[in-house]
């Protein structure tokens, strides 16, 4: 496996991995910090790769292509999650807002977060940020791991 896939594959996991861990995901929150770290590991990985400097344009290419890997396996990974801390969440939302009068659309939204919809939805708008947040960590990842570029030799 070489090229681009290997770096990809590295910083998707990194990025569904942690973007879907309970509590842990929480990091995201702050800018999808978990997944411009992601596409700075797969930048950096493909610098390992790569005898030459990568480009900006090769850290973009790689955070997209990570982010969006990391967006299908977060929410494969969140089916099962979802499954079991959605009932654990929807009740503790419930005991945390009694007395007060919930919006009925919120009610619906927590209905609702584990059909196919709501799974298609998560997908769609997890792809959008994240491969525009790779691409970013990507970009910054080549700015901090770049190798430098060796002195011509003098004849």
């Amino acid at each position: 496996m070489g090229g681009r896939l290997q770096p990809a594959l590295i910083g998707g996991v990194f990025i569904g991995v942690l973007s879907t861990l309970p509590f842990i995901n929480i990091v995201n929150a702050c800018c999808c910090l978990w997944v411009v770290i992601g596409g700075a590991l797969a930048a950096h990985q493909l610098q390992q790769d790569s005898p030459e400097p990568i480009s900006a344009a090769d850290g973009a290419l790689i955070g997209l292509m990570a982010g969006g890997i990391g967006a299908i396996i977060g929410t494969v990974l969140s089916i099962p999650i979802d499954l079991y801390f959605g009932p654990i969440m929807r009740d503790w939302v419930l005991r945390y807002a009694e007395g007060q009068e919930l919006p009925p659309e919120f009610l619906e939204m927590l209905n609702q977060q584990m059909t196919a919809a709501g799974i298609i939805a998560k997908l769609i708008f997890s792809l959008f940020a994240y491969v525009i947040f790779g691409m970013l960590g990507g970009v910054l990842g080549v700015a901090i791991f770049r190798r430098k570029t060796p002195p011509a030799a003098a004849v």
